[in-house]
């Protein structure tokens, strides 16, 4: 049944797939070239922005941009009014409490302060400081991150334009 010409026939086909598998594999490293020159810190050709801050130099570009101090100034409080609609469902401005304390004066009060409000521990933690622009800047980044074991489950606001705008309107509520 297996004769020596099936055999030559069928090594001479495992040979040809290998030699054609072989020419693909250089086929590609012609079209996609790695080679000198591709070492780590090599420039590249162009950065694909993913949002997370990998890069020493990332950092120089953050320090390039305005301030916070700066965008505070030039902040747009109706802007603010409209970032804080994601506030609403937690946050009052009319003096009562909901699920939060109320906003009112917030900006430059002292934190934890509302005195029929039940703070949880993290934020009793912060009753020595006052609720300064930076510190509001700081937490409404990332209130987590800002009191570990704080009841707010709000994530944060991303974009600094964001949080100065927010910053401006809760200034203009007394």
């Amino acid at each position: 049944m297996l004769d020596t010409m099936t055999f030559t026939k069928a090594f001479g086909a495992l040979c040809g797939s290998l030699l054609v598998f072989l020419l693909i594999g250089w086929a590609g490293s012609a079209i996609y070239y790695i080679g000198p020159g591709h070492e780590a810190g090599a420039e590249e050709a162009y950065v694909v922005d993913t949002g997370a801050d990998t890069s020493a130099g990332s950092g120089e570009a953050a320090a390039a941009g305005p301030s916070f101090d700066e965008l505070l100034a030039s902040a747009d409080a109706a802007a603010g009014e409209k970032v804080f609609s994601k506030c609403k469902s937690c946050h009052k401005v009319d003096g009562t409490n909901a699920t939060g304390p109320h906003l009112n004066g917030v900006v430059n009060r002292p934190a934890a302060s509302v005195a029929d409000f039940a703070y949880s521990d993290a934020m009793k933690a912060h009753a020595g400081s006052n609720w300064t622009p930076d510190n509001l800047n700081v937490f409404l980044t990332n209130p987590k991150a800002y009191a570990p074991g704080t009841k707010m489950t709000f994530a944060g606001l991303p974009k600094e334009q964001d949080r100065a705008n927010v910053v401006a309107y809760l200034s203009t509520l007394q």
